[in-house]
C-alpha cells in the first residue's frame, strides 16, 4: 500500500469514528445535563467536516505531475491543514461562547453516569490519536498529522469535562457550572493545539528549511557514490508526502562534461533508490578543490 493510500484509509477511519462519537456525546450530554459533553459533541462534529476536507485534499494530492503542476499537487496538503485549523478555531470559539453563557445561567448538576461515558471516550480518542499520528509519521502527511491532533484535542476536551463533572458531583450545590468551566479550559487547549498544527504547515508552504535530518542523510548517501568527492549546498522542500532535493555535488574538476553528467545521474538514482520519500532530485555539479569548505 502506497503512503497516499495509507493516509486515505486512515482518514476514513477518522470520519467513521468521529461520527459515532458525536452521536454518543451529544445524546449523553443532553440526557446527562452536561454542557461539557455537548461541547465535546460539537468538537467531534467539526472533526467530521475537517476529516472530510483532509480526505479530499489527500485524493487531490495523489494526482501525478502535469504541465501546469510539474512538481505534483502535494502543496494542497498544507492548504487543507489551514482549513482543519480553521475548524478547530471555530469549534473552540463556539465552545468558549456557549460555556460563558452556561456559566451565567443556573442549571442542574450533570448525571454521574456521564463519567463512565467520558472515560470510555478518553481511552478511545487517545487510541485514535496514536493510530493516526503513527500513520502521519509513516506517510509524512501534514494534513494527517492535523487530523491526529483533532483526536488528541478531543481527548483533552473529554478529560477537562471529566474533571469538571467530577467536581460538580463531589461538591454538589453551588458547583453546577464546574463542567462549563471545564469546557472553557478545553477551548483554550484547542486553540493552543491549533497553533502547533498551523506552524509546520506554514513552514511547508513557505519552503522553510526544517528537514535537517534529511539533509544529513542525503549528504551521507551522496558520499557513497563513486566519483562524488563532497557536497555543498543542499536544500529540501516538502510537497505533500514527498520531498524535492536541490543538491550541489562536488566532483573532480578535470573530468569531462559527459562524465560529470553521468555522475549526476548516478547520484540522483542512488538517492531516489535509498530514500523512497524523495520524489525528485536536482543535481548541480561543482569542481572539487581541497581545503574549500562546503556551505
Amino acid at each position: 500500500m502506497t503512503p497516499e493510500e495509507t493516509a486515505i484509509k486512515t482518514t476514513y477511519f477518522s470520519i467513521v469514528g468521529n461520527l459515532g462519537l458525536a452521536l454518543i456525546k451529544g445524546s449523553a450530554g443532553v440526557f446527562g445535563n452536561s454542557y461539557a459533553l455537548i461541547a465535546d459533541a460539537i468538537e467531534s462534529t467539526t472533526d467530521i467536516f475537517s476529516s472530510f476536507f483532509v480526505l479530499l485534499g489527500l485524493k487531490y494530492a495523489k494526482r501525478p505531475p502535469d504541465d501546469n503542476h510539474p512538481y505534483g499537487h502535494g502543496k494542497i496538503e498544507p492548504l487543507i491543514t489551514f482549513v482543519v485549523v480553521a475548524f478547530l478555531v471555530t469549534s473552540a470559539t463556539i465552545i468558549a461562547y456557549e460555556s460563558i453563557e452556561n456559566i451565567r445561567t443556573p442549571h442542574k448538576i450533570p448525571k454521574a453516569w456521564t463519567l463512565i461515558v467520558l472515560g470510555i471516550i478518553i481511552v478511545w480518542k487517545e487510541i485514535c490519536y496514536q493510530i493516526v499520528m503513527r500513520k502521519s509519521v509513516e506517510t509524512q502527511s501534514s494534513s494527517l498529522k492535523a487530523d491526529a491532533w483533532h483526536h488528541r484535542s478531543d481527548a483533552i476536551t473529554s478529560i477537562t469535562a471529566f474533571v469538571g463533572i467530577s467536581i460538580a458531583l463531589i461538591f454538589g450545590k453551588g458547583y453546577e457550572t464546574a463542567d462549563d468551566w471545564a469546557a472553557l479550559v478545553a477551548a483554550a487547549f484547542i486553540l493552543y493545539n491549533s497553533y502547533l498544527i498551523l506552524r509546520p504547515a506554514l513552514g511547508e508552504i513557505m519552503d522553510e528549511q526544517r528537514h535537517h535530518d534529511l539533509v544529513d542523510e542525503v549528504r551521507e548517501i551522496a558520499l557513497t557514490v563513486k566519483g562524488i568527492k563532497d557536497t555543498e549546498k543542499c536544500y529540501i522542500r516538502k510537497s505533500g508526502m514527498k520531498f524535492h532535493v536541490d543538491l550541489h555535488a562536488m566532483v573532480n574538476g578535470h573530468i569531462s562534461v559527459t562524465e560529470g553528467h553521468k555522475l549526476a545521474h548516478d547520484l540522483k538514482d542512488t538517492l531516489v533508490e535509498k530514500m523512497p520519500n524523495i520524489d525528485n532530485v536536482h543535481i548541480h555539479i561543482e569542481p572539487f578543490e581541497e581545503g574549500i569548505p562546503r556551505i
